[in-house]
């Protein structure tokens, strides 16, 4: 590494002169070694023609490498479609066509020499029972090209001195988004840079929750009826503007990007499963923010396993309901009015068929009295990240909740009922997840600027470029898998695996980002009066909540193998 105070020279990197075909080229290639991969997998793991739940258990790492390699796959298809739009559109320029180029270089490599499902594991295509022989699949001249000659030192170089030349741009390279939506997008930018990116830090170093002007702001601007339809006071708009608004309020500060998230989830159990009064009821307070939600479904022993909680709610004599048990990780509970609280009125169940969703009103409580309503205490889980809103855990005695709140008007619907929310609130995990990375690319892009060592900025060293270039890089893939779930979802398409996927890698580029954003701080990034500090705390809920990553993988896994 040159000491010398000038910048290392930059080699020109060629970029493909038919970019756009070669990448198409090289996607059929990934997709039949995806389908060879299932088929094995599927030998592995059934028995007498089916999928085997004991043998699934017992092969879950070829299983939950199966859901990554289709994630790979789906996010090769994704940009190959975004490049090909943009070229259309005349926007596919020199930064463009390196983020694609460099996203085929990486991820066909991967897909051939180990997918990173997280620091520690390596799903390599021997353990889907693939051999050499299969591998040869992917020794076709358009892989074989992209992988000796996409990701580059030069291409990266490249990309962050196109990086740099851009810094004043919302973002490095198109989305691929409509005039309209990007129009949403600076609407939202505007709005974190003013009102929330300068307040973030401090809320999080105090641990306080944010200001409700905020949310009285957020609530003018439509945030908490975006996708709640125009008949029931709600904006009607598009799961992908839910999209752009997540992530642009996620990169000022993830607590503000994740407030809308309870009402869209109680929005849409009402929407899916609610009867016309409940509908009439509570969707107009909901899109207006007169009431606040919070999503009651966790329990201290269940975690992920749902089906197997023990809440209990009993019917009295004139029909109403009074709940018992305990729930923990309870996002916002204190100052909402309303919780959507899972609880199971079948007695004599152990699984999902005896539990039901309730709309469980309460008073909002203050700092003094944080839960000042009969039947219900709690007490603040402190968190390392994520902490605008507060978690807490949750007791109910006898809770009362009034007959006409049961959600749908029918008892044992309730984890159907919830089933049916976790597409939309896995796209908006995902588009949050981005709305982070972004953040941590920006603040160590920064950094990397600013900060002198050996007499030139640390942007001059190439492993600092490199990591700069790959987290744009790698953002503008999870990105376009995310926007291709919300218009999946949109098009009113079952999209539960394409939601999985993006939440899946979202939230591990977010990590990534982070992690790496820290490494160019350097000691300062161990600091907490740096923002790079919160942005990794916040950044690693994203591989925890609506959906472990081992969960997620395991649903993806299900849905490929069925």
């Amino acid at each position: 590494m040159a000491h010398d105070g000038q910048d290392m020279a930059v080699t020109q990197p060629v970029i493909f002169p038919d970019l756009l075909t070669l990448t198409g080229a090289a996607v059929a290639p990934a997709e039949r070694i995806l389908e060879k991969a299932t088929a094995r997998v599927r030998d592995a793991v059934s028995e007498g023609g089916r999928v085997s739940g004991a043998l699934l258990e017992a092969e879950q790492t070829a299983a939950h490498g199966l859901a990554w390699l289709a994630t790979y796959v789906e996010s090769l298809r994704q940009m190959q479609k975004w490049a090909e739009a943009l070229q259309a559109d005349g926007k596919f320029g020199e930064i463009e066509q390196l983020i694609h180029q460099i996203a085929f270089g990486e991820y066909l490599w991967q897909i051939y020499g180990g997918i990173q499902m997280n620091q520690a594991e390596i799903l390599r295509l021997q353990d889907l029972g693939m051999g050499q022989d299969d591998m040869r699949d992917l020794m076709e001249p358009a892989v074989m090209t992209l992988t000796q000659g996409g990701n580059t030192q030069a291409a990266r170089s490249r990309l962050v001195a196109l990086m740099q030349d851009q810094s004043a741009a919302t973002m490095f390279g198109a989305s691929g988004l409509d005039e309209e939506l990007e129009m949403i997008r600076e609407q939202f930018r505007r709005y974190a840079v003013e009102r929330v990116a300068p307040h973030a830090h401090e809320w999080h170093l105090k641990d306080e929750l944010i200001p409700m002007e905020i949310i009285e702001e957020l609530a003018e601007m439509g945030v908490f009826g975006l996708t709640i339809p125009e008949e029931f006071g709600g904006l009607g708009m598009s799961k992908a503007s839910m999209c752009v608004v997540s992530e642009e309020l996620s990169r000022g500060y993830i607590g503000v990007g994740s407030l809308g998230t309870r009402s869209e989830i109680a929005a849409e159990l009402i929407i899916a499963g609610g009867t016309d009064e409940q509908k009439q009821n509570w969707l107009p307070k909901l899109a207006s923010a007169e009431i606040l939600p919070t999503a009651v479904f966790t329990e201290p022993n269940t975690g992920s396993d749902l089906g197997s909680l023990r809440t209990r709610a009993v019917k009295d004599d004139n029909g109403d309901w009074n709940i018992t048990g305990n729930k923990t990780w309870i996002t916002h509970a204190s100052r909402t009015h309303v919780m959507t609280l899972l609880a199971r009125t079948e007695p004599d169940t152990t699984d999902h068929r005896g539990l039901s969703m309730f709309l469980a009103e309460k008073t909002p409580g203050t700092d003094e009295h944080p839960f000042p309503t009969d039947g219900m205490t709690g007490g603040e889980i402190e968190v390392l990240g994520y902490r605008g809103m507060k978690e807490y855990e949750l007791a109910f005695d006898n809770f009362h909740v009034k007959g006409e709140n049961l959600l749908g008007g029918q008892t044992g619907q309730g984890f159907k009922q919830l089933m049916q929310t976790f597409e939309s609130a896995r796209i908006q995990t995902a588009a949050r997840a981005i709305g982070v990375a972004q953040a941590a690319l920006d603040v160590a892009m920064k950094y990397a600027q600013d900060r002198k060592q050996f007499g030139k900025a640390l942007i001059a060293f190439p492993r600092v470029s490199n990591k700069l270039a790959m987290m744009a890089v790698e953002i503008m893939v999870a990105r376009q898998l995310t926007y291709f779930s919300a218009f999946e979802k949109d098009n009113e398409r079952r999209c539960d695996l394409e939601a999985g996927m993006a939440k899946l890698l979202g939230a591990r580029v977010a990590w990534s980002a982070a992690d790496n954003g820290l490494q160019i701080h350097g000691g300062n990034g161990f600091a907490l009066e740096y923002e790079i500090s919160r942005l990794l705390c916040d950044a690693r809920i994203l591989n925890i909540f609506e959906g472990a990553a081992e969960i997620q993988a395991q649903v993806i896994a299900r849905r490929l193998l069925g």
